[in-house]
């Protein structure tokens, strides 16, 4: 037996229900739930009658005021607390307004309205109204009196009642002299610029403003998108391609998958079966392509092996397999009249078009980041322009991705990199330099 009070506070005087459920469902009950009604104790039967007419006070208070005429509605106390008589007082100016209050109960035993008088125009004031009892709660409010219009002379009235017209003829008339003017200046300057005024009529009806393109509804997950790389190019490169992960999940509607946030799963699986499992669950495949990919047959590359560590090697072996994988799909894929729209390349900045081996020739590439707008078109299948309406996101533009953290981050990935890769080039020239002239 379970007992407690969890449920302090509640208000006197009210029905309640309490529901106690098992948690887990057990699955083979069917009765797994006890429902009891109760009410508590009213006001009276818990702290007294004298105290209950301290506690209550009006909750429902409403103003409504005609010219000079304020009538203040509020709800009454219950019968059994035995009040019958009220007060109000009102304060803003330098005098303070009483009133007392003896509500009739032959005409309404909810509801009471009374007339505050006395109050000054255009003036605010703070009143309070309570139960004529020793120290009853008090409920505040706040009054502001209008002035009235009653001296205003008639004939005042009637010319205010004149000048709204007045106004809308004078806009009516100088509308139509503008239409006129423009109208005439349009007509001059076709006249000199000697072109057919049917052309200019067609160009100006078919102009076409500026629309949103929504997102199609047909797909009810984001698409799920698998970033396979090389590592032969370093922790520079690695950290770029990561950073671009992070921004098109997070800013592209878009599911990433990369070898680096399933470090677990690969374990488990071996790399080549996670890549495989992932290439047939993914809807895309993005291969970003880097110089690594010509040197994935230089197996005897000592700077290589010695400059990467042993988690990027171990992609920089897997990676070879993949793309040989990804390009025996796509040529199967054309073989066959299939659609390629699922498998991508992209180069970053600072690698080139020709780092994109040739198995990947066949599908869509694009250079990051300034074709951001282009990937995720092909990612959510809209087109970035048409009749009527352009694709714009600011966060995926060229000038805009950077305005986000993401973007930022991706930007110096990118910036990093390439000053890593073109001093690792530099590196080998003047190596290949220092052998020829050793030769």
């Amino acid at each position: 037996i379970y007992k407690s009070d969890p449920f302090p506070g509640l208000s006197l005087g009210s029905q309640y229900a309490v529901t106690v459920m098992a948690l887990p469902v057990p699955e083979q009950w069917d009765k797994f739930y006890q429902s009891l009604y109760f009410y508590t104790h009213s006001c009276a039967e818990k702290n007294g009658l004298e105290q209950c007419k301290q506690d209550w006070y009006p909750r429902h208070v409403e103003v409504q005021q005609e010219g000079s005429n304020i009538t203040v509605t509020f709800n009454l106390a219950p019968p059994n607390l035995g009040i019958r008589r009220y007060f109000s007082f009102c304060y803003g100016d330098v005098k303070t307004k009483y009133t007392d209050i003896v509500p009739d109960f032959s005409k309404n035993k909810t509801h009471h309205s009374f007339q505050l008088s006395g109050l000054h125009e255009k003036n605010n004031y703070t009143c309070e109204i309570a139960a004529k009892e020793v120290d009853a709660v008090r409920k505040r409010f706040k009054i502001y009196v209008m002035g009235s219009q009653k001296d205003i002379p008639s004939s005042a009235l009637a010319s205010l009642a004149v000048v709204p017209a007045l106004c809308l003829a004078v806009i009516a008339i100088f509308g139509v002299l503008l239409a006129a003017l423009m109208g005439w200046r349009s007509k001059m300057h076709r006249k000199k610029l000697d072109v057919n005024p049917e052309i200019i009529t067609l160009h100006e009806e078919t102009k076409t403003q500026k629309e949103v393109v929504i997102l199609p509804e047909y797909r009810v997950t984001p698409p799920r998108l698998l970033i396979c790389y090389s590592g032969h190019d370093g922790p520079a490169h690695v950290k770029a391609v990561m950073q671009l992960g992070a921004f098109i999940q997070q800013h592209m509607a878009t599911q990433v998958c990369m070898d680096l946030w399933d470090t677990l799963s690969i374990a488990e699986e071996g790399s080549m079966t996670w890549y495989c499992r992932k290439i047939r669950e993914s809807d895309f495949v993005l291969v970003i392509c880097s110089p690594g990919h010509r040197q994935r047959h230089d197996t005897a590359d000592p700077e290589v092996i010695h400059d990467d560590n042993l988690a990027l090697m171990s992609n920089a072996c897997s990676s070879d397999a993949i793309i040989q994988l990804i390009g025996e799909e796509v040529g199967l894929a054309k073989a066959r009249g299939e659609d390629l729209s699922k498998y991508m390349a992209a180069v970053f900045k600072y690698c080139k078009e020709t780092d994109i081996p040739t198995e990947l020739r066949l599908v869509s590439h694009y250079t990051l980041p300034q074709d951001l707008p282009l990937l995720f078109s092909h990612l959510h299948g809209v087109a970035l322009h048409r009749p009527g309406g352009y694709l714009k996101i600011n966060n995926i533009t060229e000038e805009g991705f950077t305005t986000v953290p993401t973007g930022a981050a991706l930007q110096l990935a990118i910036q990093e990199a390439g000053m890593m890769l073109s001093e690792k080039q530099q590196q080998m020239e003047d190596s290949s330099y220092c052998d020829r002239v050793d030769v």
